[in-house]
């Protein structure tokens, strides 16, 4: 071993010396090279910093710089995150984006265009006025749709969501307020008092041909039997005439 290597080291490192730090890192660790003024120092890390990417080898694992546009990078050409002021698209990072897609500032990645999407449209209402269906001829009636995929900066805008057109209808008169339900109740009421009447009526009819049977009972009862009159022939007596 060279006089300047050391193997008792710290911070994960293998073998070391005092002027260039880690020489060798211990199994799974990553070796990189960082700058400390005009020298570079040897660390071992259990994973590569920003804009590093690790490659693995029988002897060592090392950590790589990405390029120069990537902050984050699976393999040198395959970034996974950019630097500020690029986009990232299937692994690089563009400054603008292709055609067909657009910027998304808040990923920063170069993202499909969403159009806009609407539902069908609902029935028209009834024809109103002012709030009304009766009292007018003219009015008008709606129908609306819902939004069910709004776009992307670049997508194309929505519709509108409702439609109005004029209507023509019978016209018809307002019920007063409280009306309907007034001659309701006074029906309502009719119906119970014919009903009590009529329930009456027949109580009093039940009752006074009782009153006439019972009366023809009594009639019955007061009356003298009638007494048979004889029979000629029975209560003739054969005359004796033996004297």
């Amino acid at each position: 071993v060279h006089p300047n290597v050391s193997q008792g080291c710290q911070g994960g490192c293998a073998t070391c010396s005092d002027y260039n730090g880690c020489l060798s890192c211990k199994p799974r660790l990553f070796f990189v090279l960082e700058r400390n003024g005009m020298k570079q120092i040897g660390v071992c890390l259990s994973s590569c910093p920003s804009g590093y990417y690790g490659t693995r080898y029988p002897d060592i694992n090392k950590c790589a710089k990405c390029k120069a546009d990537c902050d984050t990078c699976f393999t040198r050409n395959f970034c996974t995150k950019c630097k500020s002021g690029f986009y990232l698209y299937s692994g690089k990072c563009l400054e603008k984006c292709p055609d067909g897609l657009e910027a998304n500032n808040h990923t920063m990645e170069c993202t499909s265009i969403v159009h806009c999407e609407a539902s069908e449209w609902s029935p028209w209402s009834p024809c109103t006025k002012k709030g009304k269906t009766c009292g007018f001829k003219r009015g008008n009636e709606v129908r609306v749709r819902e939004i069910v995929q709004h776009p992307s900066a670049k997508g194309n805008p929505c519709p509108a969501t409702s439609e109005s057109r004029k209507c023509v209808v019978q016209r018809k008169r307002c019920q007063k307020e409280g009306k309907g339900k007034k001659n309701r109740d006074e029906k309502r009421k009719k119906m119970n008092k014919d009903e009590s009447k009529e329930t009456r009526q027949e109580s009093k009819g039940r009752a006074a041909r009782r009153q006439n049977r019972e009366q023809r009972e009594n009639n019955n009862k007061m009356q003298p039997k009638k007494r048979k009159a004889p029979n000629k022939e029975q209560d003739l007596t054969p005359v004796d005439t033996a004297h």
